[in-house]
């Protein structure tokens, strides 16, 4: 099965994905699905909502309508108990917040407060709650804070207090308490609380992205697995530099190394296997302007792309792609390997700029659809990757690859139109990817992958046990694999066990590390996941795929937090 550089070779689960579900059973899968559940979230029957407020400046000296209907403030009825004056306070600070007085207004919170019998601790909670939600429209952030804290600490699960403190520490520049009291109400909440759910999603990427970032900076580079490197490669049908064919000098019937040089010599050490003095034989034709100059800039680029050093490869793929005397196939793919790059950062724009630039350059190379299909895939057009790969497979009919992830494309754009019969279609197209390439092993494991997520289970789990037939040595359908069972069989240490036989064979496999991580995760066991995120984050080729990580581990952690503090064991839903 070809991975791309840009991913993990087997895709990933979303942060929020992995959180602990209190209460509400996690779909484990291959492949991401919709995470967000949007609904109205609960909260108390305060009215501080800001849609009930009339446009009446704040400070001005108008007061609003009272109850009573006479512009005036309602009196206090001398009989009324302490908590029935309490209330009465509230209600005068309620009609003032929606007139925008907000001083008026926690003016009668105040009293509400004062005036509480202790004991009441819901009354008082709702109260303070009321006057951070009048102080937040001033600002007044720490005072919120303050507020909401005591509000929190009469009713520990008052998560409309709790949310005002996230923003009011969001305001403040505090992320991770801001996580911590998100997180609680989505917890509490069910994970139903839409404004809770995309601001905990924020907080996770930012906190991510700041760890990332000196992380990754910081980061000794190194190659990826030499069963990576083979994948990635495979997953061109010509990149014009790895063709053992071209030049001559290479085969087996070559010299000794020490009769080749330079990029002859770096091609012999790419076909056998000796990947590390790759980029030193690339350096050496390229100054000695040797006759496969063009040919060793785009070889040691990609394998910069490899180790994850983007920045040093660009310079070369810029001036391949710029110099209009090389072969197109090589200025092709160097646009391709760009436009892949772009996509790492997060930059679809450019990504495809540079894909379009390379159909004018060179319209019948089949590479460029197949990789363009694989980004409008990442990119949830999944029409346009149907097409992409319709036009690759017409360019060469011979590319197992690419119809496998034609057929698989042509599955996701049915189920997206929830289409039975389109769906028929492309289970159909997928069953024949298997006989018509019986050899290319990513055919046999995305028709495994629709049958997991079609629950034909023991159908699937036959056909990941192929594609690890075809590719011992690929340790993704090993990973797939442990994932079905832990889907069909609920079997979790069985699963574990199978995901672990792929870090057997490639120890550098970030996939099998991050999803071991979600495991653990779902168990409650955190200390084993943190491990099992760190060393997927030490594998990590980019700085968005490190940051992806860093938001699973502190998501995880953060979780585990909130779950000790309000006491509530998570669900398991698979033990």
């Amino acid at each position: 099965m070809a991975e791309n550089v840009q991913g993990s070779g087997g895709g990933s689960w979303s942060k929020w994905q992995i959180a602990l579900i209190f209460g509400a059973p996690l779909a484990l899968g291959a492949t991401a699905a919709a995470v967000y559940c949007y609904s109205k979230s609960g909260g108390d029957s305060s009215q501080d909502d800001e849609k009930t407020r009339t446009n009446t400046p704040s400070g001005s000296g108008e007061k609003p309508v009272s109850a009573s209907g006479d512009g005036g403030e309602m009196p206090i009825q001398p009989d009324q108990t302490p908590l029935e004056k309490a209330q009465a306070s509230k209600n005068r600070g309620n009609k003032y917040f929606k007139a925008s007085h907000y001083d008026q207004a926690i003016r009668c919170y105040t009293e509400a407060i004062d005036v509480c019998p202790v004991d009441k601790k819901a009354d008082l909670a709702t109260f303070y709650q009321n006057r951070a939600a009048a102080r937040e429209q001033q600002g007044k952030y720490a005072e919120v804070i303050s507020d909401c804290s005591k509000a929190i600490g009469l009713n520990p699960t008052y998560t409309k207090a709790m949310f005002r403190r996230a923003k009011a520490h969001d305001h403040n520049g505090d992320k991770l308490l801001c996580l911590e009291d998100t997180t609680a109400v989505c917890i509490l909440e069910g994970f139903n609380h839409q404004q809770g759910m995309m601001l905990a999603d924020r907080m996770l990427k930012e906190i991510g992205k700041e760890k990332a970032k000196d992380r990754y900076k910081n980061r000794v580079p190194q190659l990826p697995s030499g069963q990576f490197i083979h994948s990635y490669f495979s997953s061109f049908s010509n990149d014009g530099i790895s063709l053992e064919t071209d030049p001559p000098a290479v085969g087996d019937e070559a010299g000794t190394d020490e009769e080749l040089r330079c990029y002859l010599k770096a091609k012999k050490l790419f076909h056998t296997g000796k990947y590390d003095e790759v980029v030193q034989n690339c350096i050496e034709e390229i100054e000695s302007d040797g006759e496969y100059k063009y040919e060793a800039l785009l070889m040691k680029a990609t394998f910069f792309l490899l180790m994850g050093q983007a920045e040093w490869a660009v310079p070369d793929l810029d001036q391949l792609i710029e110099k209009e005397d090389a072969d197109k196939k090589l200025r092709a793919n160097a646009l391709i390997k760009r436009g892949s790059m772009h996509m790492q950062e997060g930059n679809s724009a450019p990504a495809m700029a540079d894909f379009a630039t390379a159909v004018q350059l060179d319209p019948d190379n089949p590479d460029i659809y197949h990789h363009r299909g694989q980004l409008n895939l990442l990119l949830e057009k999944v029409d346009e990757a149907v097409k992409d790969f319709e036009k690759c497979n017409e360019l060469n009919d011979d590319f197992g690859l690419a119809f496998a992830q034609h057929s698989y494309a042509k599955y996701r754009l049915s189920m997206l139109q929830q289409s039975p019969l389109q769906m028929q279609n492309a289970m159909q197209m997928l069953d024949t990817c298997t006989t018509k390439f019986p050899k290319c092993a990513e055919g046999f494991a995305l028709l495994a992958q629709a049958q997991n997520e079609q629950g034909l289970f023991a159908q699937a789990d036959e056909n990941f046990k192929k594609a690890v037939k075809l590719e011992p040595d690929n340790p993704t359908a090993h990973v797939h694999r442990g994932l079905l069972h832990l889907n069909w069989k609920k079997d979790v240490q069985g699963s574990i066990d199978m995901i672990k036989e792929a870090l057997k064979i490639d120890e550098k496999c970030d996939f099998a590390y991050e999803t071991l991580g979600t495991i653990e995760v779902q168990r409650g066991n955190m200390d084993a996941a943190k491990e099992y995120f760190e060393n997927a984050i030490n594998l990590a080729r980019t700085e968005m795929e490190m940051t992806h990580l860093y938001s699973l581990s502190v998501a995880a952690e953060i979780q585990s937090k909130v779950a000790n503090k309000l006491n509530i064991k998570p669900h398991m839903p698979f033990t």
